[in-house]
């Protein structure tokens, strides 16, 4: 489903190049949606990624409909299009606007949160204005299998200061208490144990070795849906 115009209740922002979309990025919000009581994930296919300068293989237009296709039917999942590209500046689209602008357009009482993999949160001193983003929407950081983030610290904002809290009472989610040096604060979700190691670059190779509608069909990289999309438009070809 496209994202309602109004969106009130607990809401995750999932941005990305989705190109193409797999199992791992399901995973990641599945696993969010149930452990943090979430009421929806926004799938925000990203127009230009600024730390991507070679952009994606697939059009926007092509990863935001391979998103649609892939989420379908995933109660709780839309597609969000915050992170469209400007037709009017070649600029990349920074995060920290795209919450801005998304904050703005939802209801007052809205929790908003900033779904990230692994990969992704230890690039975050590298965003633009890195220092705001935590404090712009509640973080919640999938990791992998025995990646336990003792070194957290490296991997937040310059001023950023995190203290480990008391984890749920599932076990299932570890929280952090993060501080600026306005003392302003904002909490940290880490979400342990995700097996999501699929890699769109290694999807993207064997679908230019093999063809389109046999790949990742026994391991469910993938879903059919997509993989039919990506043969009749013959994308990574």
């Amino acid at each position: 489903m496209v994202e309602p115009r109004a969106e009130a209740g607990r809401i995750a922002y999932f941005g990305g190049s989705f190109d193409p979309p797999h199992a791992g990025h399901l995973a990641i919000a599945r696993a969010a949606l149930r452990a943090l009581s979430l009421d929806k994930v926004l799938f925000a296919p990203v127009g230009l990624q600024p730390l991507k300068p070679g952009g994606s293989s697939a059009s926007f237009v092509d990863r935001v409909a391979m998103t649609q296709l892939a989420i379908g039917g995933e109660t709780g999942f839309y597609l969000s299009l915050a992170d469209s590209p400007d037709e009017y500046s070649s600029s990349p689209n920074y995060t920290i606007g795209t919450l801005t602008r998304l904050r703005r357009s939802l209801r007052p009482g809205t929790e908003l949160f900033l779904l990230v993999g692994a990969d992704s949160f230890r690039t975050l001193p590298q965003w633009h204005r890195a220092a705001e983003i935590p404090f712009a929407a509640t973080l919640i950081v999938a990791s992998r299998p025995g990646e336990e983030f003792s070194d957290l610290a490296s991997c937040l904002p310059s001023g950023v200061t995190s203290e480990p809290m008391m984890s749920k009472s599932n076990g299932a989610v570890v929280r952090y208490e993060l501080t600026n040096p306005a003392v302003e604060m904002a909490d940290l979700y880490l979400l342990p144990d995700l097996h999501y190691d699929v890699s769109a670059t290694r999807l993207r190779e064997e679908i230019h070795r093999r063809p389109a509608n046999s790949i990742g069909k026994d391991a469910a990289l993938i879903s059919p849906a997509v993989l039919e999309y990506i043969h009749q438009h013959h994308l990574y070809a």
